[in-house]
């Protein structure tokens, strides 16, 4: 009897179409039944928000839908985990599908589609109303890691899949462009609060959404076009059992040659084979680290010239501690001269040493010391090692920068502007503060330790380097046969030109771009806001910046008239946007400002090029000669507004037109001007497809990055700006002069600042010395960790393009308007005013913050005090508080400031028995005075803080009794409500609160408020 075997049982098979299908269908259920049965059982609870209700707030948000009530968060949760299973295994197949043996992008993509999908579920499962910042935290993470899978899906979607690739595009440019609009009605509902602009951001909040299931359910059409198949049971022919065997029906030559099997089992049988023998290798063998080594080399390229450009951008405001405390030239600024120590690359032996890798590893070493320095307290010492530091960072630049040929040049001059970007990213981030400078410690807001951790990983992945992790020296991208005809030869330029070109460009980049604020303050105009505002639209500078280095980066990679960028033409592009951003303010100043930034950075490259090619041999001059024209620079354009105490600063007076002009006339040098007589061509960007892969991959991520930093400002849980004592109408109001937010010890004072002005709880404050958008003072933004921390609305004052030292005014109250003053000042320096209508309880009052001239030019403060008084005596009699910083002695007669100011301006002295004063005054009308105090500075800066404190009569009411007598009714704290009191903590006798406390009269002094007063 015939023995019968037993026929294999039959495979499962499941179309991997199928699942990517049922991942759309389950998105979208979980999503819409959300919103459907938030709708119909608590439309008007899901609508309402911090701002507003219904009717004004009327579509509910993603996160107010599925976070808040049951049942409809239950039923999104649970259709939430069962899509969990497809969501996994669409990012596996999609992986396996894409994956060659010759890039790492597969496996990078796959790594974040794994981030990506824990990230939702901890937004799904941890909603802002069990914990909003981790409910944020993990929202942002999951859009920003939205990037790097959209753009990475696109670049690994195979060539032959043009639905899927097209889907694709549409949906990531879809949305992406939802992100601003959606970012913009979140400003205008969290920081304006407006109401109706939450039911605006939650139609692109849903939009995102949408667009995110939509791009997702394009692997369905990249697995119909393969046949990718899930098969589960005992193959025909199989030696053993595969639970699980994904195959897919591909252009296998191997396949081909075995006819007799049919196709499906084919695939599926080399795929058993090897998974059950791994030892035969089926693809070159090249290990996964081997593979990544390039990208691990890219990002510790581009952390290095992060170091780089953080220790270049903190000499300057080392060394000028100590001129601004000498009010003159001190002698530490001869610390500039360090960057000139590329002449030592004259030495032979020394330049041949510097050439090798053990040569560059050293100087990323000692570069390094600049970032140690923060552990050194004296500020001396500090300079030192920073000058020092900034030393063997330029002779490393000039080395990188020179010695490279074709496409390492290219290369180099991306990772200088990629490393440049994430420079001022990283302050964007900080409150304004790099956070790896010197002068900023753990106090300040620093990180140090981690970037000096991070940067010795850097520097030991580049000495251990192999060199084929370095970019390829020879060129890729040959020109056209046409090119080749038409162009004419290339006469070399000379090295002095070129020279002079960069040393320009360096410094304009670094005066104009090191910080995203920077251009916005040269816009600004006050209140109403009519331009951009600098903690919400600083995003766009970092975009504009991405956009011009990533045309660059495109250009030089495609072939594709990769030397238009050269062209006289594009030069006048840019000086034509300098124009518009020096001369016209708000929002067209700004744009011309962005223009300024696409077109600096977009021809980072062509500048490299040009000096390479040029200064090749005579890396030495050239680069030595670029870092002085930059040390030139940074002192010439410091003279413009601190002429006064230095020779021959008169000659730059407010000249930044000159300055930049300058700056502009020498960039042109890097141009090929013979282009306009001649079909020459220009020394050409090289650039690798891999290398332009990763630099368009950074750029997205950074400009993402960027938005979404502004973003998770806006979004924090920040005091909103009210006054601390609404009940009572009572108002503090303090003048400081901060000394440019360095303290005594050399360091921001920033967060110091924050901890004074919170304990006095100053409902309004004017700071002087405030202008730090300078490349002395690091283009720093002051007002950032206060303004967002505590509550404030701000008028950051005459910008940098003003020449002034700055005012600012910080204020709960509305700003209703405010004007920017230049002071009459023929003798001295410019001196800055802000003159603001605030809506104070319903009542207007007029604030007068400024800074007025020095006591070496009478003249200055004479007319300047005059026209502070018709500022102040205009508004007679409505209420005024003067905040300023005078020069004067109490009751100094005429041409003296203070009988022009008190008389002429029609105000009162905050206490006229008060005579140990010189700077700072507060002078009030209309208003009853119930305390003034003295705070001690600490050492925070070289002038106390003095505040007033006001009682704002009932609207439509004025003084009852404005005679001396009524207004000197003193009075022990005990005398009136304890609403009225300053902090007991800053007396003497309990020593007083981090050095500070109450001085000149040991206690802040009081005063009753007249009988029948209305308040």
């Amino acid at each position: 009897m015939a023995t019968r075997i037993a026929r294999p049982k039959p495979g499962f098979v499941l179309h991997a179409a199928t699942l990517a299908r049922v991942h759309t269908y389950l998105a979208l259920a979980a999503f819409l039944s959300a919103l459907f049965i938030g709708c119909a059982l608590h439309y008007k609870k899901i609508v309402k928000n911090g701002v507003a209700g219904y009717p004004e707030e009327w579509f509910p948000s993603v996160s107010a839908t599925i976070g808040d009530w049951y049942p409809e968060r239950n039923i999104f949760q649970i259709l939430i985990a069962i899509n969990s299973g497809p969501r996994f295994a669409l990012v596996a197949l999609q992986y396996y599908l894409q994956r060659t043996p010759t890039s790492s992008l597969p496996g990078f993509v796959l790594l974040i589609g794994i981030l990506r999908t824990l990230s939702c579920g901890g937004w799904v499962y941890i909603t802002s109303t069990d914990d909003h910042d981790a409910h944020d935290v993990l929202m942002i993470s999951y859009i920003v890691l939205n990037v790097p899978w959209m753009f990475g899906s696109i670049a690994c979607t195979p060539v032959g899949h043009v639905d899927s690739r097209r889907r694709r595009r549409l949906t990531s440019i879809a949305f992406f462009a939802a992100i601003a609009p959606m970012i913009y009605f979140f400003i205008q509902h969290k920081v304006h609060r407006v109401p109706g602009a939450y039911t605006r951001y939650s139609f692109f909040e849903w939009a995102l959404i949408l667009l995110d299931v939509l791009y997702d359910s394009s692997a369905e059409l990249d697995f119909s076009a393969a046949d990718l198949k899930i098969t589960v049971g005992t193959l025909a022919g199989s030696p053993t059992e595969a639970d699980t065997i994904a195959t897919r029906k591909a252009e296998d030559p191997v396949t081909t040659h075995a006819s007799s099997i049919p196709s499906d089992s084919k695939a599926a049988i080399e795929q058993v084979a090897r998974d059950v023998a791994p030892n035969v290798e089926t693809r070159p063998s090249s290990s996964l680290s081997s593979r990544a080594r390039p990208s691990i080399a890219f990002v510790s390229d581009l952390y290095l010239s992060y170091v780089f450009w953080s220790v270049y951008t903190a000499l300057a405001p080392s060394l000028f501690y100590f001129s601004v405390w000498e009010l003159g030239i001190s002698g530490q600024e001869l610390a500039l001269l360090s960057m000139v120590s590329p002449v030592c690359l004259g030495i032979p032996p020394f330049r041949e040493w510097a050439k090798t890798r053990e040569g560059r590893a050293i100087l990323h070493g000692l570069t390094l010391i600049g970032l140690a320095a923060y552990a050194v307290p004296s500020p001396l010492g500090r300079l030192l090692l920073v000058s020092f530091a900034s030393a063997a960072a330029s002779i490393r630049a000039a080395i990188d920068w020179l010695e490279g040929h074709g496409e390492e040049v290219t290369y180099q001059a991306l990772v200088a502007g990629l490393g440049f970007l994430v420079s001022s990213i990283s302050k964007h981030a900080n409150h304004g503060n790099n956070p790896i400078w010197p002068f900023i410690d753990g106090r300040s807001g620093g990180y140090n330790k981690t970037g000096i951790t991070i940067a010795l990983l850097a520097i030991y992945e580049f000495a251990t380097r192999p060199s084929t992790s370095v970019p390829s020296t020879s060129p890729t991208v040959q020109p056209s046969k046409k090119s080749d005809v038409t162009a004419a030869p290339q006469p070399k330029s000379g090295w002095l030109p070129v020279s002079l070109a960069l040393g320009a460009f360096l410094v304009t980049l670094h005066s104009l771009l090191s910080d995203p604020s920077t251009l916005i303050a040269w816009s600004w105009t006050g209140y109403p806001v009519k331009g951009p505002v600098p903690s919400v639209h600083g995003s766009l500078t970092h975009v504009a910046q991405a956009l011009g280095l990533g045309l660059a980066t495109f250009l030089a990679s495609s072939g594709l008239g990769s030397d238009m960028l050269a062209h006289p033409l594009w030069f006048v592009c840019g000086a034509l946007s300098a124009y518009v951003m020096y001369t016209y303010k708000d929002w067209t100043g700004y744009v011309g400002g962005l223009g300024v930034a696409f077109f600096l950075m977009s021809v980072i490259p062509t500048v490299w090029a040009r000096v390479a090619e040029a200064g090749r041999g005579k890396v030495a001059r050239t680069t030595a000669t670029a870092w002085l024209v930059v040390c030139l620079f940074d002192v010439a354009s410091t003279f413009t507004v601190a002429y006064a105490f230095v020779p021959g600063g008169v000659y730059f007076r407010e000249r930044t037109d000159l300055v930049l002009a300058a700056q502009f006339a020498l960039i042109a040098l890097a141009f090929d001007w013979s282009r306009l007589r001649t079909s020459s061509k220009a020394p050409q960007p090289q650039l690798s497809r891999g290398v332009h892969y990763k630099a368009q991959y950074t750029l997205t991520v950074l400009a993402a990055l960027s938005l979404f930093v502004t973003l998770w400002h806006s979004s924090w849980p920040r005091v909103v700006p009210r006054p601390h004592r609404e009940a009572s109408r009572i108002v503090r109001a303090g003048i400081w002069t901060v000394h440019f937010g360095i303290d005594n010890e050399g360091r921001d004072s920033q967060r110091r600042m924050r901890d004074l002005i919170q304990d006095m709880e100053l409902d309004v404050v004017g700071l002087l010395e405030t202008d730090l958008h300078r490349v002395v003072f690091g283009n720093r933004d002051l007002t950032r960790v206060i303004v967002e921390e505590l509550g404030y609305y701000v008028d950051i004052g005459p910008g940098p393009n003003q020449h002034t030292w700055g005012a600012v005014l910080l204020s709960k109250f509305p700003i209703l308007n405010s004007t920017h003053h230049l002071l009459p000042s023929p003798d001295g320096e410019l001196a800055p005013a802000i003159e603001a209508v605030l809506d104070m309880y319903g009542t207007e009052v007029k604030v007068v913050v400024s800074h007025n001239g020095q006591e070496e030019t009478p003249l200055d403060r004479e007319l300047q005090s005059q026209e502070l008084a018709r500022i102040m005596s205009e508004s007679y009699p409505e209420p005024v508080i003067f905040l300023g910083y005078v020069v004067t002695k109490p009751h100094a007669p005429r041409p003296a400031p203070y009988d022009i100011m008190v008389t002429d301006g029609k105000v009162h002295d905050i206490d006229a028995d008060d005579y140990d004063r010189w700077c700072e005054y507060i002078f009030y009308r209309g208003l009853y005075r119930t305390a003034y105090a003295r705070v001690s500075r600490s050492t925070i800066t070289d002038t106390e803080l003095q505040i007033g404190q006001f009682v704002v009569p009932k609207r439509g009411e004025g003084i009852v009794d404005d005679t001396k007598e009524a207004r000197y009714m003193r009075a022990w704290k005990e005398e009136l409500p304890k609403d009225h009191w300053f902090p007991m903590d800053y007396y003497q006798e309990v020593g007083g609160k981090r050095g500070h406390f109450y001085h000149v009269f040991n206690t802040p002094l009081y005063y009753k408020l007249p009988d029948g007063a209305s308040v």
